[in-house]
């Protein structure tokens, strides 16, 4: 379900605070917001938003020459893979810039005659949220924007047919462009870009120090249509994997990076769980395996581990569902209790908890521990937070409900019974 914006502000009111306010013509006149905020087919002179670094001065106006050769709005020699890759990249490496590239991005798919350039701008916005979030500021108003325009194609398409209608402008005869309907419907980018907001506001995007590649650029995009195993809902992975693993009772990608940190030997490796894997490495894995892929190339448990956790982390609904949360923190200490808690799951989520705890139960025994350093305490501590989520904003609510998390977890890996589990895939 997706939720209301926090703020209902108006995109005006915040542009007139923080647009720099751009001038025409002999006399310098001040352009008005909403010809600010709507499709521009010519280039711009300085920034769109108020800044006095002048490295994002100069990057912003070339910026602005990228996003209209992304959306076919200017000709350039570069794919739009290239395209893309240069304009994520410019705002990857500069944080100053991104919000520059959302508010640009919001002009140009506002008041847009051509239905192919308007859906490509939406496909820029939903390939760079993959990498990185506005500012906390300016994200309210990037909600804003999107949630109206959630159910909003047959405005468009009249808008696209008022707005030719009229006495089109001198700078808009010169745009040569196929004015057919191409691409999704814009309600599709929309609904994707939301959810997109939402995830990349928490997480923060893509982390590492390797630059962003075309390879990520073309599973950002393909993303849109066919959501990743990251960030979905049990649910949806399963119907995913329908074609391919049709028999599994399991998500593919639970077991098979369960399976790759017991294969590197895992169990044997001090600080499991604990010690991330090279952060570069991990997003490598992450690409191969949502196109379901594990390499051969894999050599340290690490790696997998940490996309595992990852993994069970980023599910849009944890494996314990919210409801369940207070039976949860409120039968830390009773092991009956809790194990009861483990039968009152959905079917899915039983499964897939189960698998966890017997695989967390190899991790546990004594001739393991004295390698790994990480006894079921320590097991409890990394995992908990990967299965259930505290919803309070209350410090202290979070805190002290972090340690009932660890200790019912802690419960489960001790006294669960998960025999059933073994060569279930």
């Amino acid at each position: 379900t997706l939720r209301k914006p926090i703020s209902q502000s108006s995109m005006a009111d915040w542009a007139s605070k923080n647009l720099n306010m751009h001038t025409q013509g002999i006399f310098r006149r001040r352009i008005s917001i909403s010809n600010m905020l709507s499709w521009n087919g010519g280039s711009i002179k300085k920034p769109m938003l108020i800044t006095s670094n002048r490295t994002i001065k100069k990057e912003a106006c070339e910026m602005f020459k990228l996003v209209q050769s992304y959306m076919g709005d200017r000709q350039t020699r570069m794919d739009r893979n290239h395209v893309a890759l240069v304009t994520v990249t410019k705002c990857w490496s500069m944080q100053g810039l991104r919000d520059e590239l959302y508010i640009q991005l919001i002009r140009q798919t506002t008041d847009n005659m051509c239905y192919r350039s308007l859906a490509w701008g939406w496909e820029l916005m939903a390939i760079s949220l993959a990498f990185f979030s506005p500012s906390p500021k300016f994200q309210s108003y990037l909600e804003g924007y999107i949630y109206r325009h959630l159910d909003s194609d047959e405005k468009i398409a009249q808008r696209i047919k008022d707005l030719k209608n009229k006495k089109i402008t001198k700078s808009r005869k010169k745009r040569k462009q196929n004015t057919e309907d191409e691409g999704l419907p814009i309600s599709t980018y929309a609904k994707y870009c939301y959810r997109k907001l939402q995830k990349v506001a928490v997480t923060g995007g893509k982390k590492g120090l390797r630059k962003p590649t075309v390879e990520e650029i073309t599973h950002a995009r393909n993303a849109i249509l066919t959501p990743s195993l990251f960030g979905s809902s049990l649910e949806e992975i399963m119907l995913r994997q329908q074609d391919l693993y049709p028999g599994n009772k399991l998500p593919w990608v639970q077991t098979q990076l369960s399976q790759q940190v017991l294969a590197l030997g895992g169990e044997q490796t001090e600080g499991i769980f604990r010690i991330p894997g090279d952060i570069d490495e991990v997003n490598a894995l992450k690409l191969q395996v949502d196109q379901w892929k594990i390499p051969n190339s894999l050599n340290d448990p690490n790696i997998p581990a940490s996309l595992l956790k990852l993994w069970y982390r980023e599910l849009e609904e944890p494996v314990i569902p919210q409801q369940y949360y207070k039976e949860c923190i409120s039968n830390y200490e009773n092991p009956d209790a809790a194990v009861a808690v483990v039968q009152l799951l959905p079917e899915l989520n039983r499964l897939v908890l189960c698998y966890l705890i017997h695989f967390l139960q190899i991790f546990a025994q004594p001739s393991n521990v004295g390698r790994t350093k990480m006894d079921v305490n320590n097991l409890a501590m990394v995992m908990a937070p990967n299965c259930l989520r505290c919803q309070s904003d209350d410090p202290r609510i979070i805190f002290e409900n972090t340690r009932k998390e660890m200790s019912f977890l802690r419960m489960l890996i001790v006294h669960l019974d998960t025999s059933f589990i073994k060569g279930l895939v």
